[in-house]
Order: C-alpha cells, then structure tokens, then sequence
C-alpha cells in the first residue's frame, strides 16, 4: 500500500503520529463502543495503515512519535507477530472487526482500554510498560499465554466471552463475523479459556477487579511480582475449571472478595505468601470440588463471611498460617488430610469446629484431629485441645472391631480415655457410698471374732474398691449372700477403674 491511498480519516492519523498527538472520531465522551460496526468511513481506518506506521512511521525532530486513537473503526486484521514497535499504542474505544494478532511482538506500551474486539492472540508478548484492557468487550479468547509485562496488567471492568441463547450461532454476533479470510489464530476451541495467561511474567500487579468471564482463566505456571486483583469478579464455566491458577506464583496477594465462580477454582501448588482474600466470595460447584488448594502455601487465607461453599473444598497438604474460616462455610464434604495451619480464626469452641473433620471425605483421618489439637495449643486453650482429643479416641473407635469398640467405650465412660479423669473420682464416690451405706446397714460378720479388728464399712469398702491399698478390713470379714455379690462388684469394678484410669492417664502423658 502506498502512503498517498490514505483515506481522509486515515491522513488525520498519520498527521498526528510523528507528534505522539490524539485522535479522536468520537461523537461524544460517552459513545457506546458496540456500536462500532455502524460507524462510517470518516471514522474508518485500516489495519494495514497502523501496522505501516507502527513499524516504519515517520517521527517528529524533538517529538515523540506515537499511536493515540479513540473511537475508530479498525478494518482487516493488526498484524504486528514477532514485530518490534518501539512507539506507544493506545487504541481506546474503538471497535475492531478482527482479532489482532500481537503474537511475540515487543511494545512499549500498549492500551486498548474500552474497545469492543472479537479476541487478542498475544502469545509470548512483551512490553516494557504495561498492558491495558480495561472495560474490553472480547468475544473470543484472549491469548497471553507465555506473555512478559514489564509493569502491570490491568483488566479492571473487563468482559471476556459471550452468552448466547441455546441453538444461536456465537461467530453471527461477534465482531469479524461472515468473514472467509479468517486466519487460523482467529478459529476458536470451544474448550479453550477465555483468558490465559499461563507461565506469563507480571512484573507489578495484575488488576481484575470487576471482570466478567465467560469461561476459563488460566494462570497456571504465571509469576506476579505483586498482587493479583480479582475483587466482584464474576467467573462462570459451569461443569469446568472458572479459575486454573496451578502453581501460581506472587509477591504478596491475591485480593478476591466478593469473588462469583460459578466452576471449579483450582490454586494447586499455588505461593501465595500474605493473603488470599475470598471473603464475601460465592463459589458454587455443586457436582465436584468448588475450591481445590492442595500443595499450596498461603500466608492467610479468608473466607469470611463467604456464602457457604457449593461443592467439595479440597486443601490437601496444603500449608496455611492463618486459616479464617467460619464453620458455616465449610461445605458438606472436605479433604484435609495432611492440611497444616497453626492458627484458626475466629477462635471458636472445639465443639463447632469438630463437626468439620466429620465431613472427611476420606472417612477417619487421625492427622487432621492432631492439627486442630496443635491449633488450639498454639494459642493456649488446652481444654479446647483435649476436647479434640477426645473426639478423636471416639471417631477412631468407630473403626475398631466390636472387642476393641466395647474396651474404649468402658475407658470413655470412666475416665474419658484419660482426658477427663475426674470421672473415675466420681465412680469411685458413689461406688464408695453405695457400699458404704449397704455395708453399714448390715456389716459382714468376722471370720475370727476374737481377732477382727473394729467394723468400718467405709474402709471396708475401699479395701474393696482398691486392689493396692488395704486397711485390713476386707481380709477381717466375709459378708454373705446378696453382700457378698456387692463385694465381688465392688472389688472388679476397682481393678477396671483402676486399669482404665491407668491406661489413660498413660496415654494422655505420652501425648504431652
């Protein structure tokens, strides 16, 4: 193309681009971008033309030469792979009718904030500055895969993909449709993401707050040197992953209250070292794991005041310093085994947090009684840490055989496994007082009356209860018939008090 087939619309272009001055073809301030495919050739410039002078465009003495557009019609296809523009590009509130293909290209700086495009191939892209896609409207998919941003992403307000009625056809309402030159980076996987950024390099932040996306965002393998923003986001993909974030790897946070996933959110492997914020979050999937964070290492992780989850919460092997999450959002089904934290918030009774380790889908897990116990010792409430314990004896009894089952329930009912050990005090008053008023209401008669010493029937009866101590008064009478049966009770259930106060106590001292 020579530079003298210019159209009018396309002289004031490049006019203004050896200066870095603006364009501006809109009507007014608040022009609805959408409506782009209406617009006429005085606000129509070709794709071509800003590929020739973003390449090869003249520049002003003592001026910076750049590419500042708003509101135009981009006809044809950007196409600037593997090319190197050392200008600025900002193409806000325009429309594209073809997906750009920016794929290994270098840039400055580039902004394409409020525009209506069907998709971006940006693969393997690297800019000096920082990416702008603020309140996009894409169609299809935006491929950022392998992409190196020097400063920060920002995809605030952003919509990403369409919904369309069941039986129309997506490609008739997007921009680009009705074409037959489609390039093959312009055909669509429907199993694809919407957004990936997979193994990107972010060297700020990535801002999100408030998209939209219609379909998956992959993140796996990404490395933000600061905060991922993904706060009122709302990412559907029903029956498939929202967010595949596997081995996601930032600086501080990742900021996501008010977060809607409607799909799996998957941060497996994930190095989150402040916080992970879903507090206020919604995250539904009814059929499989809602929230799945095994392998990972989160600073703190918040769901508070978060819907009850929707689905299997799954944070296996996972390590968490602070874990803030109210008992009403835990879901139905939870996979904890080998999930370490040292501090639980809000600091609640063991008796609302045990129900939780119920919910195991893996049945009984010893490991998991042992962490909410380590929990409750880090900040000092040894009787929360018992009550665990003892809830763990009765969970892991349940998985014993009936011989096993009958022995734990009498250490239970005595002493509490060891964990309440004045129950065997109080079996061993109302023992004594049972037998001391029925052997002081009829004492058992001498064997030797001339050598017997004085009767006492509540010594007589911790002679009977006690297989350690004697008093000599058991050896000195031998009660008869129904008191005889009373003694025999008496003496049995000393030695399995005895035994099983033993046993606890022994078992309680190893633990500590």
């Amino acid at each position: 193309m020579q530079i003298t087939e210019l159209t009018p619309a396309e002289r004031r272009v490049l006019e203004a681009f050896p200066r870095g001055a603006g364009v501006d073809f809109r009507a007014s301030g608040d022009e609805d971008p959408r409506t782009g495919a209406s617009w006429g050739p005085d606000r129509t410039v070709r794709a071509e033309v800003l590929r020739a002078l973003l390449l090869e465009g003249p520049a002003e003495p003592g001026q910076i030469a750049g590419l500042k557009l708003k509101g135009a019609r981009i006809t044809g296809k950007l196409h600037l792979k593997y090319g190197t523009v050392e200008h600025p590009v900002q193409l806000r509130a325009c429309w594209f009718d073809r997906r750009p293909n920016l794929h290994g290209a270098q840039l400055r700086d580039l902004k394409l904030s409020d525009s209506v495009l069907p998709g971006l191939t940006a693969g393997a892209l690297s800019v000096d500055g920082s990416l702008r896609i603020n309140c996009c409207r894409f169609t299809g998919p935006v491929r950022l895969a392998g992409a190196q941003i020097a400063r920060s992403l920002f995809l605030n307000s952003a919509r990403l993909g369409t919904t369309e009625p069941a039986g129309a056809d997506p490609a008739a309402s997007r921009p680009g449709a009705g074409q037959d030159d489609l390039g093959p980076d312009e055909y669509d996987d429907p199993g694809e993401p919407i957004l990936q950024l997979n193994h990107a390099v972010v060297g700020s932040d990535i801002w999100a707050a408030g998209l939209v996306a219609h379909g998956g965002i992959r993140l796996n393998g990404a490395s933000v040197e600061g905060l991922v923003n993904l706060e009122d986001a709302e990412l559907s993909a029903p029956g498939a992953t929202a967010l595949h974030a596997e081995t996601l790897a930032v600086g501080t946070d990742v900021r996501a209250k008010r977060l809607r996933a409607e799909g799996r959110v998957n941060l497996s492997g994930a190095r989150i070292p402040r916080q992970l914020d879903l507090a206020y979050a919604r995250l539904a999937t009814p059929d499989g794991q809602a929230l799945r964070a095994t392998s990972c290492v989160i600073g703190e992780l918040w769901l508070r005041e978060a819907v009850p989850v929707r689905g299997t919460v799954n944070l296996r092997r996972a390590q968490i310093d602070l874990l803030h999450v109210p008992p009403s959002v835990w879901p139905g089904t939870v996979r904890l085994d080998g999930l370490t934290y040292r501090v639980l918030a809000p600091h609640l009774p063991a008796a609302e947090r045990l129900p939780l380790l119920e919910r195991e889908a893996g049945g009984y897990v010893p490991f998991a009684y042992e962490q909410l116990t380590a929990a409750y010792r880090t900040v000092g409430d040894e009787a929360a840490a018992r009550t665990v314990q003892l809830a763990k004896l009765r969970r892991r009894r349940r998985t014993l055989p009936r011989y096993a089952r009958i022995w734990g329930h009498l250490q239970d009912a005595t002493v509490g496994y060891g964990f309440r050990p004045m129950r065997a005090a109080g079996w061993l008053l109302a023992l004594l007082v049972t037998g001391a008023l029925a052997f002081g209401f009829r004492p058992p008669a001498p064997l030797k009356a001339d050598e017997a010493p004085q009767f006492n029937a509540v010594f007589y009866t911790l002679d009977l209860l006690l297989p350690i101590i004697g008093f000599g008064q058991e050896s000195a009478f031998a009660p008869r018939g129904g008191y005889q049966w009373l003694s025999y009770v008496l003496i049995v259930t000393g030695w399995v008090l005895a035994t099983t106060t033993a046993a606890g106590v022994s078992r309680s001292l190893r633990r500590q």
